[in-house]
């Protein structure tokens, strides 16, 4: 008996498009073989869209001219994409955003000299719009995934209060140096934090480089896979070389159906933003990105950036980098420091050197203009 086919493997036949307005998944780029997917092969229900009759028979059907590649209106052989946009102001959050939102916390002295900054995290219950018209039961820190990007300098005593608004335990735990009764773990401290409790984390920041934060609780793999999770960077006493730009990136996966295995993949959490909406740059401007990868349900995640090359400073732990190279591949809690510059002016892809990944949302573009522009 033939079996059924998987949700996944749905959508790995082909590039994904979400239309918003009806919210029927659809592919753009499915071939018109004789091998290729009927609408009996796919099951009548996903992510609890009807794909059944005209829905499934429009899912499959290819634009015009899909294999002609040689008419300039072909647009059957594209990156994958979606149709529509999310509701960023009801996600309480947008990707665009993200990329420069640093938290440098209420800063204040301390009677010893020590710089001290403070910060307010509560866990909730959230709903996302993942991409248009499918919705994700998240968990996050402060209303958005990732959560803030805490930004301190090395030797900075660092004090976060934690409230659980949420009906779950959960935890903060931070890479870096601390104390046994700081690490956010179950047996450490406080443990578990409770629905409506608190609990004040507090540390001196070290080591310098980039770090991470995320909910300790079990099961590990879902609590991070909702979403508690977020960016920690330690500047060096010294400071890093001025830039043009500084970002920050948190490469993860969605698993809209929890059964282990992630249906989309983004940086800062929607798919195909980046694609959708292009970060700017010009020719000569140096940029610096903060890359982490907290992917769960995969053991392995990677950034390739096109027509150029950068440098790679490992967990940026180093004040010189590591290689010279387009794509680096990060394991889970894995992170880095990029530093390039672009020579000549166009849209240029960054993705994950996975294809499956790429295809699933995690790909974006630069636009790079001209100085005189």
């Amino acid at each position: 008996m033939k079996e059924s086919l998987s949700r996944r493997e749905f959508m790995r036949a082909g590039a994904l498009t979400v239309l918003g307005a009806a919210g029927t998944v659809g592919f753009s780029q499915v071939s018109n073989r004789p091998d290729s997917l009927r609408p009996e092969d796919l099951p009548n229900d996903i992510c609890g869209i009807n794909t059944s009759g005209q829905a499934a028979s429009r899912a499959l059907t290819g634009p015009p001219f899909q294999e002609g590649h040689g008419n300039p209106q072909d647009k059957g052989h594209d990156m994958a994409s979606t149709v529509g946009e999310v509701n960023h102001a009801r996600n309480g959050f947008n990707p665009t955003d993200l990329l420069t939102d640093f938290d440098f916390g209420q800063v204040s002295t301390l009677d010893n000299g020590q710089t001290l900054r403070e910060y307010n995290f509560v866990a909730v219950d959230q709903v996302i719009e993942i991409v248009p018209g499918i919705e994700f039961p998240a968990w996050s820190y402060n209303g958005r995934i990732p959560g803030p990007t805490i930004r301190c300098t090395e030797g900075d005593r660092v004090r976060i209060r934690f409230t659980n608004g949420s009906t779950h335990p959960h935890t903060i735990h931070f890479h870096g140096i601390h104390p046994f009764e700081m690490d956010g773990v179950p047996g450490a401290g406080p443990g578990l934090i409770h629905p409506g409790e608190n609990f004040v984390y507090e540390f001196e920041a070290e080591p310098f480089g980039l770090h991470l934060y995320h909910c300790h609780a079990f099961p590990l793999a879902r609590h991070i896979a909702k979403g508690l999770y977020g960016a920690l960077i330690i500047d060096p006493k010294e400071g890093r070389p001025p830039v043009d730009h500084e970002f920050i990136m948190v490469m993860n996966g969605i698993d809209v159906d929890f059964d282990d295995e992630n249906d989309f993949y983004a940086v800062n959490t929607i798919p195909f933003h980046y694609q959708n909406h292009p970060i700017p740059l010009k020719v000569g401007e140096k940029v610096r990105l903060y890359l982490v990868n907290i992917l769960e349900f995969d053991l392995i995640n990677s950034f390739h950036l096109h027509a150029n090359f950068f440098h790679y400073y490992p967990t940026g732990t180093s004040l010189t980098p590591s290689e010279f190279t387009d794509t680096i591949v990060q394991g889970q809690a894995q992170r880095g420091i990029i530093e390039f510059t672009y020579k000549f002016p166009g849209r240029f892809m960054f993705h994950a050197h996975v294809t499956e990944f790429a295809e699933l949302g995690w790909a974006g573009n630069f636009d790079v203009s001209d100085v005189a522009l």
